[in-house]
């Protein structure tokens, strides 16, 4: 069995986009057949209105993956199962950004956690103009995706997508001259404060979510896939693989997350190019008992492209900044 995770990045198809999606796709379909997966975990998928015609009454109907649909169109993807995360509202997908789970083996079922099990934490913004003294709750941006995929011996493998938040600073209210221009270095320090609390508090929920499955059992099948915005040693994925040297605790040891892309030569081990960084943020997070079952683990990043480049330098470029990480399990 192969598993892969891949951010798209704002996989999308509406009208006047450049690029187009049958741009996009030219270069991204033969990145998911390469990857010859039996489950994907793909990230900032964007959801569509359905043709006109369609809400009534009760308001217009949920958004749909028409844009999904058009790029797994032909491949053997076109016919696997799917689960996807929702708007906090439950009304079906968000308009932009959702995870989807795409398996060949049917689902058994799948959930999402979005402040069900980390409440919002609470501050007064203290750079905010006007002033404002008000306690304002800090949600995260995205849920998180956990489905179970009954394997053919009945046992179940939990597998969690997530896409943490970005290192970029929030917005805080009359501290930003532009959306990329900031007022005063304050103004953005506590922006930056905001947004590392939104990442490791998704962290946060994550890892309880995870604990939540080897409470029931120690020896589960658990892979944490996705965009984690950090690298192995930054405080989220510190968060997601709960080791002992942070816990202190030997007998904690069966619940500690193991980082599959170790399996990958250190050279090859990035998804990222960042002003000529080699940046490791998409991640695959096994538990131990998964971890009897690696083959290989394969990063796809050979035609991968700096992306302060291309921002700067490529116009319309289709591809996303993001290689897909994969991993191949004797299951």
């Amino acid at each position: 069995m192969r598993i892969a995770s891949f951010n798209l990045e704002n996989l999308d198809d509406r009208a006047g986009l450049e690029p187009t999606l049958a741009d996009r796709i030219e270069i991204l379909r033969p990145q998911l057949v390469r990857l010859r997966a039996d489950i994907l975990c793909l990230q900032e998928v964007n959801a569509q209105r359905p043709p006109a015609g369609g809400g009534g009454a009760g308001g217009p109907q949920p958004r749909i993956f028409s844009a999904l649909d058009k790029l797994l169109a032909g491949t053997e993807y076109e016919t696997f199962h799917r689960a996807a995360s929702e708007s906090s509202d439950g009304h079906g997908p968000m308009d932009v950004q959702n995870l989807v789970i795409v398996s060949r083996l049917p689902l058994a079922w799948h959930r999402q956690y979005w402040h069900d099990l980390a409440p919002p934490p609470e501050t007064v913004m203290a750079t905010a103009e006007p002033r404002d003294d008000t306690r304002h709750r800090i949600r995260w941006d995205r849920p998180v995706l956990h489905g179970a995929v009954r394997l053919p011996d009945d046992r179940l493998l939990h597998l969690f997508n997530l896409h943490l938040r970005a290192p970029l600073a929030a917005f805080i209210p009359g501290q930003k001259e532009a959306p990329f221009v900031w007022k005063t270095v304050p103004g953005w320090a506590e922006g930056f404060y905001l947004a590392a609390m939104k990442r490791t508090g998704q962290a946060l929920e994550t890892r309880m979510a995870v604990d939540r499955v080897f409470d029931s059992d120690p020896q589960a099948l658990i892979l944490v896939c996705g965009d984690m915005n950090a690298e192995a040693r930054e405080i989220p994925l510190r968060i997601l693989r709960g080791e002992e040297e942070d816990t202190g605790n030997g007998a904690l040891a069966g619940r500690v997350l193991v980082p599959l892309e170790r399996a990958v030569p250190e050279s090859l081990r990035f998804t990222t190019l960042h002003a000529g960084q080699k940046l490791m943020i998409d991640h695959l997070l096994a538990s131990r008992a998964l971890t009897a079952h690696v083959t290989g683990a394969e990063i796809h990043n050979e035609a991968l492209e700096d992306e302060v480049a291309g921002y700067a330098l490529v116009q319309k470029s289709p591809e996303s900044y993001h290689a897909p990480v994969v991993a191949e399990f004797d299951l």
